[in-house]
């Protein structure tokens, strides 16, 4: 029994929701095993065993090998549509049973070309995924909207190929834009800027930001240029001085997107999790803070551990707990019938 009074299955029963999930970090490592065999049994790959390239029990990935970890692994082993498909149907069970009962993945697109397939492709492949699951007895519970991130290392035209995209496939169930990526990579905010301007003035488009993950890119000028974007939600907000925190807090219902687990193992924050700032964060009128695991298939938390962990280190209540859960309804993206589904659900928690 926790300090809320909740038990760990409690926890995961409890219908919840996640924004801030990266499709290809979402996927477990016995997925990716599961792939690597057949394709080792084609003699489609010579990458090794990702079992052993990511042993069982490590979450240590800092930012100098969280990154490399996709460029150089992951992406080369999901590399056509039936593996998309395969890693896609996996990260959406995996979620359904933890009780996510509304769902906003978020992926950068990718072009396969070896596979032929376009970014639209991608994009469209995942959506189709998403759809079949929705139509299925184990898909019931939940509902996927889809997040499409442009990388801060992205030109301005690759960035509007990206906003494209989410005009393209917003009836299918795009529903936000995102900015990602190594924080260690410098923004230029003048390129990228009128991108996610542009992107403000669609209607039903939400937007969100990494903001402040790491001390090289929560200096003033980035912070400030971000903020000008007017962004709906705020993803990690670590490194943030007293000057930006008061500008977060008068802007009313933005959402922050925390993340202990990864923010912890990948030493993003110091002291532990009861240092985390999610105990500055959860009771400051005008911020809605809503947990996320972020990339669960390299930090191995899921959604009902990020709520197991901060009842233990933070004294939430089960009244607490659930209003958390609950006051993140106010910021998805997925629309006012989506809300009103969700009202009933989780009214009834």
């Amino acid at each position: 029994m926790s300090s809320s009074g909740l038990t760990v299955l409690d926890y995961k029963a409890l219908p919840k929701i996640e924004l801030h999930a990266h499709l290809s970090g979402s996927i477990s490592r016995q997925c990716l095993h599961e792939v690597w065999l057949l394709k080792k049994a084609a003699g489609e790959t010579d990458l090794q065993d990702p079992l052993i390239e990511m042993p069982p029990g490590k979450h240590d990935y800092d930012l100098k090998t969280f990154f490399p970890l996709f460029s150089s692994y992951i992406y080369n082993l999901v590399n056509d549509a039936p593996t998309l498909r395969y890693t896609t149907l996996s990260v959406l069970r995996d979620f359904a049973e933890d009780g996510v009962v509304y769902l906003e993945l978020r992926t950068t697109p990718r072009a396969m070309p070896a596979a032929g397939l376009t970014e639209a492709d991608y994009v469209q492949t995942i959506l189709d995924t998403i759809a079949d699951f929705e139509r299925s007895p184990e898909g019931k519970t939940l509902r996927t909207k889809l997040i499409l991130s442009v990388d801060r290392r992205n030109t301005a035209a690759q960035a509007r190929h990206v906003l494209a995209l989410c005009k393209q496939f917003q009836r299918l169930g795009v529903v936000g834009v995102d900015l990602c990526g190594n924080p260690a990579v410098p923004l230029d905010a003048r390129r990228l800027g009128p991108v996610f301007e542009e992107a403000r003035e669609v209607p039903g488009l939400g937007m969100t930001l990494h903001f402040a993950e790491a001390e090289c890119s929560g200096g003033d000028a980035e912070l400030d240029a971000l903020l000008a974007w007017r962004p709906d939600r705020l993803g990690h907000v670590i490194c943030v001085g007293e000057r930006v925190r008061r500008e977060i807090v008068s802007r009313k219902g933005v959402g922050l997107e925390l993340c202990l687990s990864c923010n912890v193992h990948a030493g993003m924050v110091r002291g532990g999790f009861e240092s985390h700032h999610f105990g500055e964060w959860w009771k400051v009128a005008g911020a809605v803070v809503v947990l996320s695991t972020d990339d669960v298939g390299v930090f191995c938390s899921p959604l009902s551990n990020e709520y197991a962990l901060v009842a233990q280190h933070f004294g939430l209540s089960r009244a607490d707990i659930c209003g958390l859960i609950r006051n993140g309804l106010d910021v998805i993206f997925g629309g006012e019938e989506e809300k009103s589904r969700l009202r009933d659900v989780l009214w009834e928690a």
